[in-house]
């Protein structure tokens, strides 16, 4: 009997060129822990496609397999305008695969790398368009539970009032397919360290809320320049998110509002109960609490019709009937 070779054989750029069930392979885009991410050609349909292949460990676990295929087929079923589209998914040659719409652009890491901290405005803008696609993903039953700025995906808007899409990739993937506790067979822990929630690190049961904890991390790096914490070694990092406070946003960025400081508290919180219901009801508190003050009407006939005071023109007297003559 002859064994079966893995697509993963050798180095992932030897893929290039070569058929991969219905897609052929045309180029990287990006990697991680556990896959590698192509640009490809679908031969059936002929259009271009992001090619998610996975590490072929994970093909091995049967349980992985039947949640991974199970999850995709959720996840594909989501029509939503900030969630990048599934088109298939399966399993060839040892390794499970997973295609989407290739989203032309950049990604919110690179974006902060070249610029830093963004304008509060773009911040929030962008922040809405991730947490809107989170909630729907919630009330499909989809937790995320990593999300990065290298999960956000930016494409050019429609016009000025609508500058950037943004998409949120890697549902197909979501993180219950690899465990129940938070750590992978293979030893990887889910999620990315700097935006993990204190629930996914301790291994408790987590529900949407885990998933605003994870957007606050991001939106706090978008308009500080850096995620609520910093520690020198991934122990004390994780130790940081279950236990210490993080710093107000207004004293990392100076010039930010104070009252943004309670919302990132209140997001940032360690327990679930504490925190946000929805990733929309986070960002429509950061929107309110960064919104410039309302501007009280100035004295003058304004300010008379504001308070509720009859008006008259001081152009006239009060009972005007015409010109006035005197000898």
């Amino acid at each position: 009997m002859t064994r079966r070779t893995s697509l993963f054989s050798g180095h992932p750029s030897e893929l290039i060129g070569r058929r991969v069930a219905n897609y052929l392979v045309e180029s990287e885009v990006g990697r991680g822990g556990m896959a590698v991410v192509f640009r490809a050609r679908d031969l059936r349909l002929d259009r271009t496609v992001a090619l998610k292949l996975l590490a072929p460990e994970l093909a091995r676990n049967d349980t992985f397999r039947q949640r991974f295929t199970h999850e995709s087929q959720v996840a594909a079923a989501i029509d939503h305008p900030h969630i990048v589209p599934v088109f298939d998914a399966g399993e060839t040659d040892g390794v499970l695969y997973i295609a989407m719409r290739y989203v032309s652009g950049s990604d919110l890491r690179h974006l902060l790398d070249e610029r830093g901290a963004l304008a509060l405005p773009d911040a929030i803008r962008i922040a809405a368009q991730v947490a809107s696609a989170l909630d729907a993903a919630h009330e499909h039953g989809l937790v995320h539970r990593d999300v990065k700025p290298g999960n956000i995906l930016i494409a050019e808007g429609t016009d000025s009032d609508h500058p950037e899409h943004v998409y949120l990739t890697d549902f197909g993937l979501t993180k219950k397919s690899l465990s129940l506790t938070g750590f992978t067979s293979v030893g990887q822990f889910v999620g990315t360290l700097d935006y993990v929630a204190p629930e996914q690190i301790s291994g408790r049961p987590v529900d949407g809320r885990c998933d605003v904890y994870g957007l606050a991390c991001v939106v706090h790096e978008t308009v500080t320049g850096r995620p609520p914490f910093q520690r020198d070694d991934d122990m004390a990092l994780l130790w940081a998110h279950q236990y210490d406070e993080p710093p107000p946003p207004s004293t990392v960025r100076p010039g930010l509002p104070a009252a943004v400081d309670a919302v990132f508290a209140r997001a940032l919180a360690k327990s679930p109960d504490d925190r946000h219901d929805t990733c929309l009801a986070f960002v429509a508190e950061l929107r309110a609490a960064t919104a410039p003050p309302a501007v009280a009407p100035t004295a003058g006939p304004e300010a008379d019709r504001a308070a509720g005071r009859t008006v008259t023109d001081s152009r006239r007297p009060p009972h005007w009937a015409g010109p006035v003559f005197h000898d």
